[in-house]
């Protein structure tokens, strides 16, 4: 699935589900993945005015040490391969890379590329403008997760508290129902589904009284979802929350129905108080093609009580998805939550709201989140924004007692002064990269990536990031390298990168980062793949 850019158009192609996969298993995962894949542009939010004191970040496990730059015993340089041993000249780029950023229009000074042996210890094979700051785009997100994996340990979890301040008796809860989110990245309508089977388990299928929902562990300032490209109805948009439900994002299927001359709509997760058509007329296409389907339907979603469709839906489609992201975010938790409880059969006779929790309710459960080492490697593979600000607002919730992102860009500079010194500091704005304002130089990614090697998460981190020609973002790569890399992608209008780690053929294994900035940085994507191929063969 290819990274999902900010400019990338709304009619972009969706992943279907395995064919082997039973009704009911595909039924979840389908817009599991869809989301997944499409939660891939960050919002750039301002900080708030003040956070509260901070205090010092406890990494969660002892750290490995950092690699030592430039300490190559003689014996060892003698034996090292002639690669390592003379680096390539200074300022140049293979021929390969030069001959494809040349076709795609990209500037040589507008690139930074560093390729250096993981160990850290030699200097680099190519370095070229490694000390230039540029927008890293969404390989910002490996700063995030690798500190994150650091300061909260891979087995860290997000717990969602449930507690009342009435009494259960009868099938009936006779009181408030509260639901404290601490910012579970992955709440998504599988998960909250068995949450709500759980509440039942406990007795209780009606709620007589009001649902509240609670995501004050956050703090954030308002965010306007169309801030950052003007689309809002993309879940990539989505802003973050303490209790964050489905990314925020609904699915919709469209199922023709030829006898009936309409293609009928399914909606998940269920969701209330959104006037939603069940189906729209089935249209005829020259040649039967399917074209833009999506442009095809003129869906109007600004409205935040009804989505409705204009047009029709191709004939020649055969079913197809859409994930979209409804008008008025603030209400999705409260719709979501109340549709897929009354879904399962639940009732509620109050309502369900955004609110806080008081002190002295009684607790009685709490749904646990996948740990951090799964989260992260979703966020990887599938560039997943909001799943990425989830983590970077938890960092300053660990540090401040509250999520922000002034709390969190403290905890991350604190992190990288004490495990990457002396090398320039990133500014990391949102964490997710997806941002105007987030920089950071080759030379300083290249070497956070090679004191991961050495870390206790590097398998963690490593693994979370796509295989060159196998899976996640990178896997329609053009590379002949399949399955010889792991590198995380980043893709803006206006910026291009890759960072990981590649195999060579005498088995070493280099660090490889590079960065492009420049209205036509999208097309240095070929060039990125010259690069690995090159670096494979050193």
């Amino acid at each position: 699935m290819q990274q999902i850019s900010s400019m990338a158009p709304f009619s972009q192609s969706l992943a279907r589900p395995s064919p082997g996969l039973s009704g009911g298993t595909g039924r979840w995962l389908l817009p599991l993945a869809i989301a997944l894949s499409q939660v891939a542009c960050a919002q750039t939010p301002a900080a708030p005015a003040a956070d509260p004191a901070p205090t010092p970040i406890r990494l969660s496990q002892p750290l490995a040490a950092a690699p030592q730059a430039a300490q190559v015993p003689a014996s060892a340089a003698a034996v090292a391969p002639a690669a390592a041993a003379s680096a390539w000249p200074a300022g140049r780029l293979p021929a390969e890379v030069e001959a494809a950023l040349q076709r795609g229009k990209v500037a040589p000074d507008a690139v930074s590329v560093v390729v250096m042996d993981v160990s850290g210890a030699q200097r680099p094979l190519l370095d070229v403008h490694s000390d230039v700051a540029r927008n890293p785009a969404s390989v910002m997100k490996l700063v995030t997760t690798y500190a994150a994996l650091e300061i909260l340990g891979p087995a860290y979890t997000w717990d969602t508290r449930i507690a009342t301040d009435g009494k259960v008796a009868q099938g009936a809860l006779n009181g408030n129902l509260y639901v404290q989110g601490s910012g579970d990245p992955k709440l998504v309508m599988e998960r909250l589904w068995l949450l709500q089977r759980r509440l039942l388990g406990q007795g209780i299928q009606v709620i007589v009284g009001d649902v509240v929902l609670d995501s004050s562990a956050f703090a954030l300032p308002p965010i306007d979802p169309a801030r950052f490209d003007n689309e809002p109805y993309r879940p990539y948009n989505a802003v973050p929350d303490a209790l964050l439900l489905n990314y925020k994002s609904l699915t919709m299927r469209f199922i023709p129905d030829a006898a009936a001359g309409v293609a009928r709509i399914a909606y998940e997760p269920a969701i209330a108080h959104l006037r939603l058509p069940s189906t729209v007329p089935l249209l005829k296409t020259k040649g039967n093609a399917c074209g833009d389907w999506r442009g095809a339907l003129k869906a109007q979603m600004a409205d935040p009580m009804q989505i409705q469709f204009l047009g029709g839906y191709p004939a020649a489609c055969g079913e197809n998805s859409w994930a979209v992201a409804p008008a008025a975010p603030d209400r999705f938790a409260p719709r979501v939550f109340e549709g897929m409880w009354r879904e399962l059969g639940g009732k509620v006779t109050g309502q369900v709201r955004m609110g806080t929790t008081p002190d002295g309710v009684q607790p009685l459960m709490s749904f646990s989140s996948p740990t951090l080492g799964e989260v992260v490697r979703d966020i990887n593979k599938y560039s997943n924004n909001v799943m990425t600000q989830q983590v970077f607002l938890t960092l300053g919730k660990q540090r401040a007692g509250v999520g922000t992102f002034e709390g969190g860009r403290q905890a991350v500079a604190q992190w990288w002064s004490e495990r990457v010194p002396g090398m320039a500091a990133p500014t990391i704005d949102n964490g997710a990269g997806l941002s105007r304002d987030a920089r950071i130089t080759a030379g300083s990614l290249a070497k956070m990536l090679s004191v991961a090697w050495n870390s206790n998460v590097m398998p963690e981190l490593m693994a979370s990031m796509p295989i060159v020609g196998v899976d996640g973002t990178l896997k329609n790569s053009k590379s002949a390298h399949t399955g010889g890399a792991h590198l995380k992608t980043g893709t803006l209008r206006d910026a291009s990168a890759i960072a990981g780690y590649v195999n060579g053929r005498d088995g070493r294994r280099w660090v490889v980062v590079a960065l492009a900035n420049s209205d036509n940085a999208p097309q240095a994507r070929p060039a990125w793949d010259a690069l690995i191929d090159w670096v494979a063969a050193q």
